[in-house]
């Protein structure tokens, strides 16, 4: 199974609490014309953490520190195996630089409120507001041959 990094660049709230989350609109290949956050492979020898922060710079221009791990997310897809993929999915709400889009994604603010889950993978509805609102989660997402989610398992972990 391919191993993948997710990072999604957030704004914190007076509060403690994220009110805003940066998402791309992937503009060619994998999850084309999709919003997700930014990630990919891990090179050889790479870090998870050092995948997933060189993979926001590519993505975005800026250069993420001291992200926080918020989900391990298993997306199995048993008629397309080679799309079968297991995600570290990571938090980052400081950066040095302006975030700017790339050839791969265009970024874009939305609050929390707001996020486009219409016009994502159809698993983000089921993780994604949990994280945002502090949660670590453990999910399983099974994709039937329609790209429709078959069976998913989600649960709030504290091993992270």
């Amino acid at each position: 199974m391919n191993e993948r990094t997710l990072c999604f660049l957030v704004k914190i709230g007076t509060n403690g609490k994220i009110t805003e989350v940066c998402l791309g609109m992937k503009k060619v290949r994998f999850g084309k014309g999709l919003w997700a956050g930014f990630g990919g492979k891990i090179a050889e020898g790479e870090k998870i953490e050092e995948a997933a922060q060189r993979e926001v710079e590519e993505e975005t221009g800026v250069k993420v520190k001291d992200i926080q791990k918020v989900a391990e997310t298993d997306f199995r897809f048993p008629d397309k195996s080679d799309w079968s993929q297991y995600v570290h999915v990571y938090l980052a709400d400081v950066w040095d630089g302006e975030i700017s889009e790339s050839e791969e994604m265009k970024p874009e603010w939305f609050p929390v409120g707001e996020v486009p889950y219409d016009l994502m993978w159809k698993d983000a509805k089921f993780w994604l507001p949990q994280v945002l609102e502090g949660k670590k989660i453990k999910g399983v997402f099974t994709y039937g041959p329609d790209d429709e989610i078959k069976e998913k398992n989600v649960e709030v972990s504290n091993i992270f």
